[in-house]
């Protein structure tokens, strides 16, 4: 039996995307060690509703973390790096509800080399190609600057700024490539 589901109109896990320098994979069990140390990093839990306990991750995490369609393995030389999630928003805003939504989570260390943007880039570049036409949306706190400049480079247009999570939230759309519908 097949781990693989259909992202219409492609299964999934898609054949590993390899960037200049990194791979976008499916998650494995080599990373459920990186999976923790990310989701339990006050650094990373800034903008997100802070830090998870490290004991509740290792209780809860699985073997194979987040092995659901769209949620990709940022890997830089073997090793994960961050995560990334292109998939239906699922309520946490409702602005998202229903529509195609890129997450990311990456660790401090991997900051400031690029490796986002890159990664990004390859996801939506992916995505465009399994479900043309299709926009996608993306929700971060405008107090995370860093997040605000790669939503911009990525091609993300703001539609609405609101107060949500206790803090004031930028909520943008990125259109479709152009002739690919």
């Amino acid at each position: 039996m097949s781990d693989a589901v259909t992202v219409h109109p492609y299964p999934w896990p898609p054949t590993p995307i390899r960037t200049e320098r990194l791979v976008l994979r499916g998650p494995e069990a080599r990373d459920r060690a990186p999976y923790i140390e990310l989701l339990a990093s006050p650094e990373v839990g800034t903008y997100v509703g802070g830090p998870r306990s490290r004991d509740e991750l290792e209780r809860a995490m699985p073997e194979v973390p987040s092995r659901r369609p769209g949620s990709f393995v940022v890997d830089l030389d073997g090793t994960m790096i961050g995560t990334i999630t292109l998939g239906r928003g699922t309520g946490h805003i409702r602005q998202a509800d229903g529509r195609a939504e890129l997450g990311y989570l990456f660790l401090p260390e991997a900051w400031g080399h690029g490796y986002a943007a890159e990664a990004c880039a390859a996801a939506l570049d992916w995505f465009a190609d399994a479900l043309p036409g299709e926009p996608v949306v993306l929700a971060t706190q405008t107090a995370n600057l860093r997040s605000m400049r790669l939503a911009s480079k990525l091609g993300f247009v703001e539609v609405e700024r609101f107060e949500d999570y206790g803090a004031e939230q930028w909520f943008g759309v990125r259109p479709p490539r152009p002739g690919r519908d």
